[in-house]
């Protein structure tokens, strides 16, 4: 099925990692963005669910629910949100009948996962907005910001504008870009302290200019850790290239 602008969104109900059932009609009156992601634990959705719930505040002051889906069952998505620092929104477990819900939105993948794939509904229950995404790429939660300020002016109008203000990063030492999830984050920071190396800590979850920064050093992508060491800038965590720059020999 092929879902088009315009039509009333198909209804659904899932279970979910709150050990809750949700049904999407029971959002009526709320703008609502449905994603989809492939698969808890990777490396993009990774970055990409979490990146929600540190946004939450802008997106519920557009009168915005956010629900996560994935072909993933409850079990796997209760401890992947707890291993992310807790996710409060609901993760939807599409798991069975397998894939029912991506395959009712025309975004089964054939290998049996889903695109990473949005869709925003208005309040009435219209879908508004579609976007079949680069499945290795993470969307734009401020791209979806500006979708629900242009279908819900009233609320936009009410709630508090976006300011893009410059954010100045650190220069200098060590400098480690990272999220408070990422398992290479963890394993990084255990590895900086048994060498007694002080680091300062960019979490690019909460500073969109570090998440930039990021990205330009690493050909688009998030990838964490990334590390500028005085200027010389080291993607993830390579401990024989960390080793080199710092001059650890032994």
């Amino acid at each position: 099925m092929n879902i088009q602008l315009g039509q009333l969104a198909p209804d659904f109900s899932l279970p979910t990692h709150l050990d809750t059932t949700v049904r999407l009609s029971d959002f009526r009156g709320r703008n609502v963005v449905l994603a989809f992601y492939p698969m808890a634990w990777t490396p993009v959705c990774t970055h990409q669910i979490p990146a929600y719930q540190a946004e939450l505040a802008s997106f519920e002051a557009l009168n915005t629910q956010i629900l996560g889906i994935s072909i993933d069952h409850v079990p796997c998505l209760k401890a992947w949100a707890q291993s992310l620092g807790g996710i409060s929104y609901p993760l939807l477990s599409d798991f069975w009948p397998h894939g029912a819900v991506a395959q009712q939105y025309g975004v089964l993948r054939p290998e049996g996962r889903s695109e990473r794939a949005i869709f925003v509904m208005d309040r009435e229950g219209i879908v508004r907005y579609i976007d079949i995404h680069d499945i290795a790429d993470q969307p734009s939660n401020a791209e979806l910001r500006r979708v629900l300020r242009e279908i819900d002016p009233q609320t936009a109008a009410a709630a508090p504008a976006e300011v893009a203000a410059l954010q100045t990063l650190p220069h200098g030492g060590i400098v480690m870009y990272c999220t408070p999830w990422c398992p290479d984050c963890k394993q990084a920071r255990a590895w900086l302290k048994a060498h007694n190396l002080s680091y300062t800590e960019v979490d690019i979850s909460k500073t969109p200019a570090a998440a930039q920064q990021v990205r330009a050093w690493a050909n688009g992508n998030e990838t964490t850790p990334t590390f500028d060491i005085d200027g010389t800038i080291v993607v993830d965590f390579d401990e024989p290239r960390l080793r080199q720059v710092l001059g650890i020999t032994e």
